[in-house]
């Protein structure tokens, strides 16, 4: 069994990376301080700065909250541009503005997914400050939304947001022996909780719930991955040919829920790990079904069998509200 399944199963060898993790924790605390103590320095540019992530490792929802909130905030006005580390890809010059033609093994998995669905810029820099700036100075963003560094405290922000899956906190330890980055007790202290689960997360206390919100992931529309071709009888067509799933995401189970939920029957479910390097020796002759996440990967050896499923994450209207008060309040 790998770690990742252990800290979601209760395994109890786990117990003995506690160690690590004591000093995990010891090792965090001491540089949050010293961002505080000014002894790390901190900053952020001109724009306002939302933060998408999570205290955990792993996938959990945070692409389609960062899509939903850019597609608001641009319908209102606001010049959004996208910040995340691009994770996974080889580039190496940065501050990167990504195209939407530039393959995922350049710029990592979910700046390629967002730079394809969305007119605004998106800007890969491991160094969050250094990219969040060339956002606000050379391409004019006045609103900077962050994929993921919560924990990236070099880089000041305006508001926080945490995604929250059905998975929650697993078994709540820090790494190693657990999936947290930080403790559970950080999310005190962030401005909302996203989970997009169908029930409120366990870690959700009672405390925590009047910041907590849901967001439904909501199919729209099967989409060819090689011809780009759009269908709506996905359901019929699997049900006359043999049919198979493949996903390789934070939680693959999500998926397949997805998939049993629209009444999709697959013969055969194939999860891989999160950011897995796919090639054509993973995928079957016969009819695919996967992620837009997937896809966008998979598109250059793909066969003409392979469809993925387009989803918008729907979030309740308090949540945006919640959002443009704090950026009206922001000087």
């Amino acid at each position: 069994m790998s770690l990742q399944k252990a800290w979601f199963s209760e395994r109890k060898w786990v117990y003995l990376l506690l160690p690590l993790s004591t000093l995990f924790y010891l090792l965090s605390a001491l540089r949050r301080l010293a961002f505080r103590l000014g002894l790390l320095s901190s900053g952020k540019p001109a724009a306002k700065v939302i933060i998408v992530g999570n205290i955990s490792v792993g996938g959990n929802g945070k692409t389609p909250t960062v899509i939903a909130i850019a597609k608001h905030l641009s319908s209102k006005g606001y010049s959004c541009g996208i910040l995340s580390r691009g994770y996974g890809g080889d580039q190496t010059e940065f501050p990167y503005h990504v195209k939407s033609t530039d393959e995922p093994s350049l710029v990592g998995d979910e700046p390629a997914l967002i730079s394809r669905r969305l007119s605004c810029p998106v800007v890969i820099d491991p160094v969050r400050r250094r990219g969040a700036d060339y956002l606000s100075t050379t391409l004019s963003c006045d609103v900077i939304i962050c994929d993921d560094g919560l924990q990236h405290y070099a880089l000041k922000r305006d508001f926080e947001i945490v995604v929250i899956d059905g998975r929650g906190i697993g078994n709540g330890f820090l790494l190693p022996a657990g999936p947290l980055r930080e403790t559970q007790k950080r999310l005190k202290n962030v401005d909302v909780i996203v989970h997009n689960s169908e029930l409120v997360p366990s870690c959700i206390s009672q405390e925590l719930k009047p910041k907590t919100v849901q967001m439904r992931l909501r199919a729209t529309r099967w989409v060819n991955v090689k011809s780009g071709q759009i269908s709506d009888n996905i359901r019929e067509k699997s049900t006359l040919e043999q049919c198979s799933a493949l996903a390789g995401i934070g939680d693959p189970k999500r998926f397949f829920s997805t998939l049993k939920a629209l009444e999709i029957e697959c013969g055969e479910l194939l999860p891989f790990p999160d950011h897995h390097q796919f090639t054509k020796h993973d995928l079957p002759n016969n009819m695919v079904l996967m992620t837009e996440k997937d896809a966008v990967k998979i598109k250059p050896f793909a066969h003409e069998n392979c469809w993925y499923l387009e989803v918008e994450g729907d979030i309740e209207a308090l949540f945006f509200e919640k959002i443009e008060q704090k950026l009206n309040s922001v000087q």
